[in-house]
């Protein structure tokens, strides 16, 4: 009787398929993992032009 007091809980959660699986937290965390890389790169190309023109800009007033 204990034994199955034991056993019908953990077979029911088993079976369940109403939560998330951790298939589905993969292709998240994949999706969340590519707006991130994205995000960083775009942001590092506009620092990087957002640099150079300053570096121009300085050297070009003391050229003058």
């Amino acid at each position: 009787m204990l034994k199955k007091a034991f056993i019908l809980p953990i077979q029911a959660l088993l079976s369940e398929e109403d939560g998330t699986t951790s298939v589905e937290y993969a292709v998240m965390m994949a999706l969340i993992l590519l707006a991130v890389i994205g995000s960083v790169l775009t942001l590092s190309l506009a620092t990087k032009e957002s640099f150079d023109k300053s570096s121009d800009a300085i050297a070009n007033a003391f050229s003058n």
